[in-house]
């Protein structure tokens, strides 16, 4: 018996259509016409009335076709029935090529009756035909046929509606549906008929059910119904054609999944995401439970994947659960959570998925002793306890790399997996893999551009005896990556430092790549001690020198912002330049934070040299704290920047805070709503050198003054317990002074200072550097620097206000 589910939630919605190209008739045995169909009088212009009670003959061509009839009828009996093509003769004499099927009816006593259908070719081929009913037809696909008087009692019947219902002739004839199949949807079927009876016309319905042939699985039906009339143009009964469209139904449903997917799967460029959308889209439109499993060799869980994961050794195989989905809360099927690390046996059909690349189907779960399930006890549990009684494995391919593998399984579905499902799971992760693969390369690239920055970010802030500091980078969200922000502390000679912060343009690999070559073009530059709007000048013709040598460069510096700042712990001035970057805020011992007024400067690589930088000098309060960042702190999409402005000041409003506690505070306030960029930020407290390790003298400019200068070092390094390093430092002295005197003009001033070295420094009105020399045996000069530069750690000189300074550096005897 046909069962036909009598929950209104299963059910499609009645449709009713008109259908006013399908011709139906019926005839006798010997060809007589029995009941027409307004249908086929607007196909042959014939009405019920003038064809009723005639012979068929009449709508053929000519008379020697006519002559045929009689053997056609009997192969039509000898087959059952016939479908072709045929000519007819319409009433206004044309003719027309028509497709003919002729179907063999059954009725009480053993009688039987002919149902013809013409379909007009073309129309069909035209595109004008809607309908499953008339495709099948031509397609002589099997069509339930069954007529019923107007009272909707059986008369006649053809073989194929018994497989389709299960009801025999003898049981149908004389009865109604609803007394056969008594049920919600043979109550709708009856309505949709009694319409048609009064209407005249023709209708459709589609409804599902399960035939006896196949009780397991929902089958989709589509239902035709006619009026048949007689000569007075009355009803004489209804006929129904039936044709199951499962096929057709699940192939639309196919194409649902397949459209959802595309905008499903792939959201975004994270894999775990990615992994969770497809799992999530198979249940429960194609499973009860589905699993995503990725290789761990992928980033982001490792560097990258094998051309074919080795399933050949005895050892199991690597994966992370990235997707997991089930109809079950809790999911209880799985055996590991999402993110944790699995293993696949080499024996098991997962592990020959992915040796061989092809998919596997298990319809009926084997789950007998001596399966391959036995030698994975946790998931064999796990099968028994759920009812897993359906299998499909596909594996995860892209680029000839395999990725991972998809598991999907049926528990509360009795229905077993069939070809066309393992055809639709294969589609849904064939497009999961592209966008896989796409997040795989992302995060690749990701990966390599952020190892490639931190790797170029110091690792440790140095800031010697001038500053304590403390950094923090962030790089932006998965979709704008990482960018060019950098920050870093340079040591200068006589206890100084320079703190810089700067952003190139861009994200990417590209990006930091240029951040590296920036960050190195400011180190190169900082050791030749310029001042910080002088730096920043260079530093802009490098940087544009570096995007003109190859317009076509991928990793080309396309712009970039920066702050440098020099700070002297000796007298606690602080000089700082900006070009385009946010200003650094100072916070003093209080708490109270400002912004100085700094002029802005254009950003580097720009071509807009010819307005110079421009220097600020501030002197720092005692134990003020300078905070150094880039513009994604203090920007996002949301706010105008004197809103991240003032947030950055309140989080720093606590100065007592360790530095590392307050990058913390400070990193905290960034908005966590999609991140768009970079964010550097680089706190450093200064610190303040004793006064009693800086001794300084005006000399006059006089020969005798060279041993003055000499005196007044070796008595201050005996203060300070150096008295080791007086004769070195004397002659040091002796040089220095000696070629300011030589080569300089108006006040000559000497300064020592003891730090993490000691550092002695010259200073005189010239502004001519000196240069070292390699002096012949006959020159009576120039071996001074040469000496210098043999007895002390590092020499150099700078650029001072009203000229220029040489310092010397040596070693004290705790780095000795």
């Amino acid at each position: 018996m046909m069962m036909i589910t009598d929950q209104a939630a299963r059910l499609e919605p009645l449709r009713l259509r008109e259908i006013s190209d399908a011709a139906i008739a019926m005839f006798d045995e010997q060809g007589t016409v029995l009941a027409w169909t307004q249908a086929a009088q607007h196909l042959v212009g014939y009405c019920a009335e003038d064809v009723v009670g005639r012979s068929a003959t009449l709508l053929l061509p000519s008379s020697e076709e006519a002559l045929g009839v009689s053997a056609f009828a009997e192969q039509c009996r000898a087959q059952g029935g016939w479908s072709g093509t045929t000519t007819v003769r319409h009433r206004d004499g044309c003719t027309l090529n028509l497709s003919l099927r002729l179907s063999l009816l059954w009725g009480q006593d053993a009688t039987h009756r002919w149902l013809v259908s013409l379909t007009d070719i073309g129309a069909f081929s035209s595109g004008r035909m809607n309908g499953s009913v008339r495709e099948s037809l031509l397609a002589r696909a099997p069509v339930g046929i069954a007529i019923r008087d107007p009272q909707l009692r059986c008369t006649w019947v053809n073989d194929t509606m018994e497989r389709y219902d299960g009801i025999s002739r003898d049981r149908r004839f004389g009865r109604r549906l609803k007394d056969s199949l008594p049920g919600f949807e043979a109550e709708a079927l009856e309505a949709v008929m009694r319409q048609v009876l009064a209407s005249g016309t023709s209708a459709v319905h589609e409804y599902r059910a399960w035939p006896p042939e196949d009780p397991r699985r929902e089958h989709a039906f589509s239902a035709s119904f006619f009026c048949l009339q007689g000569a007075d143009g009355q009803a004489l009964g209804v006929c129904s054609i039936s044709v199951d469209v499962t096929s057709n139904q699940r192939a639309r449903e196919r194409l649902a999944i397949l459209s959802q997917a595309s905008t499903c799967i792939g959201s975004t460029l994270d894999i775990m995401q990615t992994a969770q959308e497809l799992a999530n889209l198979a249940v429960p439109l194609l499973a009860d439970y589905a699993v995503v499993d990725l290789a761990e060799s992928i980033p982001p869980f490792g560097e990258e994947p094998s051309a074919r994961i080795d399933t050949m050794s005895d050892g199991p195989s690597v994966f992370r659960r990235a997707g997991l989905a089930s109809i079950h809360p809790g999911i209880p099927e799985s055996t590991f959570a999402r993110g944790e690390t699995i293993s696949v046996l080499p024996n098991s059909p997962l592990a020959n998925a992915l040796r061989t690349g092809r998919s596997h189907l298990e319809p009926v779960l084997d789950t007998i002793p001596g399966t391959w399930i036995d030698h994975d006890p946790a998931r064999a549990q796990k099968i028994r306890e759920n009812g897993v009684h359906s299998l499909m494995i596909v594996p995860i391919c892209a680029r000839r790399s395999v990725l991972g593998v998809a598991l999907f399984a049926r528990t509360e579905d009795p229905m077993p997996f069939r070809d066309d499902d393992l055809l639709l799971a294969e589609e849904l992760v064939t497009r999961a893999a592209l966008s896989l693969d796409n997040a795989r390369q992302y995060a690749r690239e990701r990966s390599t551009a952020l190892a490639l920055q931190r790797n170029l970010l110091p690792r440790r802030l140095r800031g010697g005896v001038a500053v304590e500091a403390a950094g923090r980078y962030l790089p932006a969200d998965t979709d704008a990556g990482v960018g060019g922000d950098w920050f870093d502390v340079i040591p200068l000679s006589g206890a100084r430092v320079a703190l810089v912060v700067g952003d190139v343009v861009g994200h990417g690999i590209n990006a930091a790549v240029a951040m590296g070559r920036l960050r190195a073009a400011v180190r190169t530059l900082a050791d030749l001690d310029l001042p910080p709007d002088e730096l920043l000048g260079h530093l802009d013709d490098s940087v544009r020198r570096l995007t003109g040598e190859d317009d076509d460069a991928p990793d080309q510096i396309m712009g970039a912002t920066c702050v440098y700042a020099v700070y002297d712990p000796a007298t606690r001035q602080c000089t700082m330049a900006r070009a385009g970057h946010p200003p650094p805020a100072i916070v003093d011992a209080q708490g109270q934070v400002t912004f100085p007024d700094l002029p802005t400067g254009a950003p580097l690589g720009l071509g807009l040299g010819l307005v110079p930088f421009e220097a600020v000098e501030v002197e720092l309060p005692e134990g003020s704290l300078l905070a150094f960042y880039t513009d994604g702190l203090v920007e996002s999409r949301d706010d105008d920047i004197d809103v991240g402005m003032h947030r950055l000041g309140t989080a720093l409003a606590h100065p007592e805070q360790s530095l590392e506690d307050l990058c913390s505070s400070v990193v905290e306030t960034v908005p966590t709503q999609a991140a768009s960029d970079d964010v550097a930020l680089l706190l450093v407290r200064i610190r303040t050198l004793n006064a009693a390790h800086v001794a300084s003298w005006d000399l006059p400019t006089e020969p005798a003054v060279v041993s003055t200068a000499r005196h007044l070092a070796a008595r201050q390094l005996s203060e300070w317990g150096l008295e080791h390093l007086v004769p070195t430092t004397e002659l040091i002295i002796s040089e220095l002074v000696t070629n300011a005197i030589r080569h300089g003009a108006g006040p000559i001033r000497l300064r020592l200072i003891q730090h993490q070295v000691l550092t002695c420094e010259v200073f005189d009105s010239e502004q001519c550097y000196p240069r070292l020399r390699h002096a012949r045996i006959v020159d009576e000069n120039g071996r001074g620097l040469f000496l210098i530069a043999q007895l002390s750690n590092r020499w150099g000189f700078r650029s001072a206000t009203g000229g220029k300074l040489v310092w010397v550096d040596q070693d004290l005897p705790s780095t000795l």
